[in-house]
């Protein structure tokens, strides 16, 4: 089995504890999870004495990432700081999200396409997924609209598909195109087109947007991929050998009254239904990390559920949490990162100038900044402390 990674040796010849990162898709929301980014990296470059020199694609083992979260995870583990990310995100958000734009852009497809030049320009146009200048194993979900199935193409060298004995390789895809087609939105973005095997009709398919897979919060997925002995990588589990952190994008309980005497949703309901099925099926990633892995951060999910942190009664509300030095038998650490965009939560953020609808969207490019103010807002929630015996 080829191992292409340089850094496989230095890296993941050894067994010891692993570090994972899953990124949310969100469009220019995504610029939220990079300010909380911007937090982790600081607080992790203290804790390793890197300080400037500190990337998180180093640190990490393995990063995922869908949609926007896609573009994320793949500059992290090329080496990109957070700044030079956030960067891109300011200086390119307007031709990446900008609705009235990418509506005109639906009649010259490809050749002019200016996410293509931005991201060939970013990771190179002849860059592979099998770089072996990668600084981790990285995971970039999308959707095979021609299967109709959820397609996570990943660097891993002990997959299936990625043995050099296979004509249909996922490592010689470009980096670029597999993120060009993972934040294809339909609507606002064309399909992007990916040969698997040159001359073989049967192995081009046409991909769309990874956030309308149930995959739009990519965390569990990522998790799965990493012990699952189908992938060959099976890591080992338990809370001092495995760390999980989950970004999102923001997020916000969305309550429609506008239904009809008969009960069926009106058109703008309709209109809306792929964000809500998108965000339901990044709440159940969420669960099902809490209730596999030990969640040491996260917002209450809601009412009922609470936000699953393991308290001493074994309740919810006011009851210690158990230290977390202690180990509670669960598969890995987990914290999510996930800001509250509604009215209540800015109020809580004491952001109460921005209005909630302007850092709802993903394409309001216009607000960018308010974004970004939420983001920064929410850092001051982190703390990697959480993490020490990963530190190193």
């Amino acid at each position: 089995m080829s191992r292409h990674l340089k850094i496989w040796d230095e890296k993941y010849a050894n067994d010891r504890p692993r570090r994972l990162l899953a990124c949310d898709g969100g469009g220019i929301k995504g610029i939220i999870s990079l300010e909380i980014l911007k937090e982790i990296e600081a607080q992790l470059a203290e804790a390793t004495d890197q300080g400037d020199r500190f990337r998180l694609g180093e640190y990490f083992d393995y990063i995922a990432g869908t949609s926007t979260g896609a573009i994320i995870a793949t500059g992290l583990a090329m080496g990109m700081s957070v700044k030079e990310l956030t960067e891109f995100y300011v200086d390119s958000g307007p031709m990446m999200f900008q609705k009235e734009y990418l509506l005109g852009r639906l009649r010259r497809w490809y050749i002019s396409e200016p996410l293509q030049h931005m991201l060939q320009d970013k990771l190179g146009a002849e860059t592979e997924l099998g770089s072996p200048d990668l600084l981790c194993l990285l995971m970039i979900v999308t959707q095979n609209a021609t299967t109709g199935s959820p397609w996570p193409v990943t660097n891993n060298p002990f997959a299936k598909y990625n043995q050099s004995d296979r004509k249909d390789r996922n490592l010689q895809i470009p980096l670029w195109q597999l993120v060009r087609a993972s934040t294809a939105a339909p609507v606002y973005f064309p399909p992007e087109i990916l040969e698997w095997e040159k001359g073989n009709p049967d192995k081009s398919f046409v991909f769309v947007d990874g956030g309308v897979t149930p995959y739009n919060n990519p965390a569990f997925l990522l998790f799965r991929h990493a012990i699952g002995p189908q992938y060959r990588l099976n890591w080992e589990t338990g809370e001092n050998n495995m760390m999980l952190v989950s970004i999102g994008t923001g997020s916000a309980d969305r309550v429609d009254e506008d239904l009809n005497e008969r009960g069926n949703m009106m058109h703008t309901n309709a209109m809306a239904l792929p964000s809500v099925l998108m965000a339901g099926a990044s709440v159940d990633q969420d669960i099902n990390c809490r209730s596999i892995g030990r969640c040491v951060y996260g917002e209450s999910i809601d009412r009922e559920v609470g936000d699953l942190i393991i308290r001493e009664t074994n309740g919810v509300g006011n009851a210690d949490k158990v230290p977390f030095d202690q180990d509670c038998g669960r598969a890995f650490l987990y914290a999510r990162y996930d800001p509250d965009v509604s009215e209540v939560g800015l109020m809580e953020l004491g952001l109460l100038e921005i209005e909630a609808a302007h850092v709802q969207a993903m394409d309001k490019v216009e607000y960018l900044d308010d974004m970004r103010k939420v983001g920064k807002a929410y850092a001051k929630r982190v703390d990697m402390s959480l993490f020490d015996r990963f530190a190193k």
